[in-house]
């Protein structure tokens, strides 16, 4: 069995078409497309006139006089993961005033994006590949009921899947806490009795080939280093070099090293691409460059009874 694993995409629409390719590139078997699938901001582009547009990514502003200068700007900021929408100035002005308006859109906008990118997939990815969709910390609520009803996605969060007969799959989208205060994360307490209902959802019997899904990487496995912040969330520095730290979930560490799975996916913290062994378990984590709009990605090959890992990009 192959496993073509990708995660954390952010919006990012380049890097959401090159998961889709990947399946069949790499001749995958079951495609992982899991955790912080949507974009973090919309990008609002005001129409002047007729043929006048602009933007202030960043605060600098940005004038368009031709469409097509336009419609560059729009996949751009599409690739980098952000909403772009086109405003009169008096619809600005009302959203300005209205912050339930604000987030009404971007609910909206999310939405859209999330159906446009899951019928893509229908569409690229071979009938025969099983797919798996799921969120992670970053992404709200309103996105979860359009993959539960997709009719060619597996939901895979609070229930367990046959991915074969032997192996089943297991999945848990919340993180330990983060200095951002996202969507689904929780304390080290909680997060161990989530995973422990997870694991409660298998038979003892099939923990060796079990597969697990678990947005948080295990803490200090090398697959949960970023930068470390400072009390105003800016990098810290000594030396004139960044500094690091391992950010990862104590719980999901305990719960690899007590159940010894056949294999722990992950994602989460971009910068940390890699696998490792705990114990018997097979950990990755594809990390993720959405800005720049490439893939990263691992296949992981289980064959006899035995699971290894090898990095793959697009």
């Amino acid at each position: 069995m192959r496993i073509f694993l990708a995660a954390d995409p952010h919006g990012s629409q380049q890097t959401w078409e090159k998961m889709c390719r990947a399946p069949k590139v790499f001749k995958a078997d079951v495609a992982m497309m899991c955790g912080d699938l949507t974009g973090k901001a919309i990008m609002p582009i005001i129409k002047e006139k007729e043929d006048r547009w602009y933007a202030q990514p960043f605060g600098s502003r940005k004038t368009f006089k031709k469409q097509k200068d336009l419609d560059r700007f729009i996949e751009f900021t599409s690739t980098e993961g952000y909403y772009p929408v086109v405003l009169s100035p008096d619809e600005l002005a009302e959203l300005q005033a209205d912050k339930a308006k604000v987030q009404a859109l971007f609910d909206k906008l999310m939405v859209e994006r999330i159906t446009h990118w899951l019928d893509q997939a229908a569409e690229m990815i071979p009938e025969n590949v099983v797919l798996v969709v799921n969120p992670g910390n970053d992404d709200p609520w309103v996105i979860d009921d359009i993959i539960k009803n997709h009719d060619r996605v597996i939901y895979p969060l609070k229930k367990v899947i046959d991915v074969t007969d032997k192996h089943k799959l297991i999945s848990l989208e919340y993180v330990n806490e983060t200095p951002w205060n996202t969507h689904r994360e929780c304390s080290e307490e909680e997060l161990t009795g989530l995973l422990e209902a997870e694991f409660a959802r298998v038979t003892e019997g099939d923990y060796e080939n079990l597969l697990c899904n678990f947005h948080a990487p295990p803490y200090g496995s090398n697959l949960d280093v970023a930068p470390k912040l400072t009390k105003d969330h800016s990098v810290s520095y000594s030396g004139g070099f960044a500094l690091t730290e391992p950010v990862g979930s104590t719980a999901v560490r305990d719960v690899i090293m007590k159940y010894q799975p056949l294999v722990a996916m992950h994602g989460h913290i971009h910068e940390s691409v890699g696998f490792t062994n705990l114990g018997k378990t097979l950990c990755v984590n594809p990390g993720s460059e959405y800005r720049e709009g490439i893939l990263k990605g691992f296949i992981i090959t289980i064959d006899d009874g035995k699971a290894t890992a090898g990095r793959v990009e697009l």
